[in-house]
């Protein structure tokens, strides 16, 4: 395979690293009922506390860990506020983003121009040596490993395990998760602040491995919309999330190559409309019954596995405080 070729798949997978873990992130907010709007000002205040922490430490951990503190903080003010303090989870996500967004900017004045060392890519042994598949899966930063880890582990939980099972029952029908002996509140809590440490993760691999460094404004500002724009997309399932994100890096990819083409002369405003466009014809036609009626000719073995991973109905409680006094 070209050489430029591979570099550019290279690229598309570390790009699309931040959108999957916040994207997986947010969708273990939503499975249990909770939207975090504050996405976007999260993503950009969680990359420059851990940029600033690893440049103060020279270590990268720090700077991950401190991301990820910042993520979960900012997740429980939202959880708070709507179970303590009977707030509106939306409008107090939404002015969440804008003033972490604020913040970021504000105090990250004095990091702009400074830089610390990148992750540095990992090659798996055996698996990077794999004909054109090992190049472009497993010879990037560890970052990128830890997403993939968390594609599968998060699926393998939501579906395949007692806990999963209670997860989806707090987000879709709480008072009978609750009837059943479930804490719906207090899972909400633990579910919440995970998924805010998992945005929290996807705003390092912003500032510490995919695009080092910190400017004003943020190089990710708008990533968190998109992250929650793939939630959508995908349907709350872990895999089609993933499948969005990686397909949203593609486009971008794909936006960028025609832009550089001196042959092709289409206005950058509509190719930047182009990932966007996708995604909204996708969610017609999930939601338009053509899926339905495609299922209905195919086996039956397969129906079952292709209508729960073409679902697009958001979890029925999402948004919703439940009270279990």
């Amino acid at each position: 395979m070209n050489s430029e070729l591979i570099n550019i798949l290279n690229s598309i997978i570390a790009n699309a690293t931040p959108l999957v873990i916040a994207g997986l992130g947010e969708t273990i907010s939503e499975r249990s009922g909770v939207t975090n709007l504050s996405l976007d000002g999260s993503l950009q205040l969680a990359a420059m506390a851990g940029f600033a922490a690893a440049l103060a430490s020279g270590n990268l951990l720090v700077g991950c860990a401190a991301a990820m503190l910042v993520g979960a903080i900012i997740a429980l003010i939202v959880v708070a506020a709507n179970i303590e303090l009977r707030q509106d989870m939306v409008a107090v996500g939404f002015v969440l983003t804008l003033l972490c967004a604020d913040i970021a900017q504000f105090l990250g004045q004095d990091l702009a121009g400074q830089r610390v060392p990148p992750m540095t890519k990992l090659n798996i042994p055996l698996l990077a040596d794999v004909p054109v598949v090992g190049p472009i899966l497993f010879q990037q930063p560890a970052i990128v490993y830890v997403s993939y880890i968390l594609i599968f582990v998060i699926w393998w939980w939501m579906y395949h395990t007692r806990g999963g099972l209670a997860l989806r029952a707090v987000g879709e029908r709480p008072a009978t998760a609750f009837a059943r002996g479930t804490n719906v509140n207090r899972m909400r809590y633990v579910y919440t602040i995970i998924g805010g440490a998992l945005v929290g993760l996807g705003g390092a691999a912003f500032s510490l491995a995919i695009k080092p460094g910190w400017t004003t404004p943020p190089a990710m500002r708008g990533e968190g919309w998109i992250a929650l724009a793939i939630v959508i997309f995908g349907g709350w399932n872990p895999f089609r999330v993933v499948l969005g994100a990686y397909l949203f890096a593609i486009l971008r990819a794909l936006a960028s190559a025609i832009q550089r083409s001196p042959d092709i002369q289409i206005p950058l405003v509509l190719l930047n409309m182009l990932p966007w466009m996708l995604m909204i014809a996708t969610l017609i036609l999930v939601s338009s019954g053509a899926i339905d009626r495609l299922l209905s000719i195919m086996p039956r073995p397969l129906q079952k596995w292709t209508r729960n991973f073409l679902r697009s109905e958001p979890p029925a409680a999402l948004g919703t405080r439940f009270e279990q006094d």
